[in-house]
């Protein structure tokens, strides 16, 4: 039986990947979409194989008292006050990402979330793909050792073609390289080089630049940035954000530790007694595809209900945890803003 109703702010491409991925867990199915364009209820819901309601006033949705989540798909210039006003009507909330588009947005938003007793989700969902669960599987058998060097790395030209490419050329909603996409790259890093506890990013030193190529001259800030993180145990890692690249998807991911690497998916390790000149390959499916659906949203998802029944804040994505990795972001793009100087992250004192 379906237990969480939830009520969509935005129909656009990523939206109709969370309609299905919603609707194929076990409690939750979309029942309402609030969009600024006019839509077809019996059309929608034709579509999605369910009765949706279709408003044009997120209060009016909001003010529902059957719908129990509220999944913010909106321009991310907008998430902080949907995302609020969510939270402040008592619904709880999946945020696609970026969470918002300053420090103080994303503080407004764990804030509000707190304050009502709703829980959150932000759709880094590349944590719950089976790439990351095999590498950090990999991590917790100890076969690579304690980590010194990690590297996560986000290629994905985002032109003309792309849909996102209408809105995401301005500073307004697009923000930066690591902001609009390349955020995947380094949430990733984060939780592979375990960030959490004692373990924090201390310090960020980042650079960024564009291509010169026409394709990506619509955008209003640097397209590419390279950020290198110390973490507090002494560790380095470093993120690159491409968005102006003309190559297929990539998401590079190499790991260095005191018994081994591992390198997308191939690794080696000296616990295994294998031959140093050789990689052994792990079997996972790769991270290998920006289209929003091939993203692992209902796997996240089902996490994220599965939690609201047990009262607790969901695994790896909840809004404090990604409030941490917009900390680092914020403080690698103001470092880049700076020529490189180093940055101190947020909280890590």
């Amino acid at each position: 039986m379906k237990t969480y109703d939830v009520g969509i702010v935005g129909y656009g491409w990523a939206a109709t990947a969370h309609i299905d991925a919603i609707n194929a867990t076990r409690q939750g199915r979309v029942a309402a979409v609030c969009s600024s364009r006019p839509l077809d209820a019996a059309a929608l819901s034709a579509r999605h194989g369910g009765p949706i309601r279709v408003f044009r006033s997120l209060d009016e949705m909001l003010a529902d008292p059957g719908l129990r989540v509220v999944d913010v798909t909106s321009l991310p210039s907008q998430h902080r006050d949907h995302a609020v006003a969510a939270a402040r009507a008592g619904k709880h909330v999946i945020l696609e990402k970026p969470m918002a588009n300053s420090r103080q947005e994303v503080r407004d938003i764990v804030a509000a979330a707190a304050e009502h007793g709703v829980r959150g989700c932000v759709c880094f969902e590349l944590r719950f793909s089976n790439q990351m669960d095999a590498t950090r599987a990999l991590l917790r058998e100890g076969l690579l050792g304690r980590l010194h060097y990690g590297e996560v790395d986000y290629y994905h030209g985002i032109g003309p073609w792309y849909g996102q490419f209408r809105w995401n050329t301005g500073v307004k909603d697009g923000g930066s390289a690591l902001l609009t996409a390349g955020c995947h790259a380094l949430d990733a890093l984060l939780m592979l080089m375990g960030d959490g506890g004692r373990n924090r990013v201390e310090s960020v030193s980042s650079l960024s630049t564009r291509s010169s190529s026409g394709t990506f001259a619509p955008y209003e800030y640097d397209t590419s940035s390279v950020t290198i993180l110390r973490f507090a145990d002494g560790a380095v890692g470093k993120t690159a954000a491409i968005v102006d690249c003309l190559q297929p998807y990539y998401l590079h991911t190499h790991l260095v530790g005191s018994e081994g690497s591992l390198l997308d998916d191939r690794f080696h390790s000296s616990k295994l007694a294998a031959d140093k000149s050789r990689w052994s390959r792990l079997s996972m499916k790769l991270c290998d595809s920006g289209d929003v659906s091939d993203h692992p949203y209902q796997s996240q998802f089902q996490a994220f209900f599965d939690a609201l029944d047990r009262g607790e804040e969901m695994p790896l994505t909840g809004f404090a945890e990604a409030a941490r990795t917009f900390d680092v972001i914020f403080a690698a793009d103001e470092s880049a803003t700076r020529g490189g100087a180093p940055v101190a992250v947020a909280g890590s004192a």
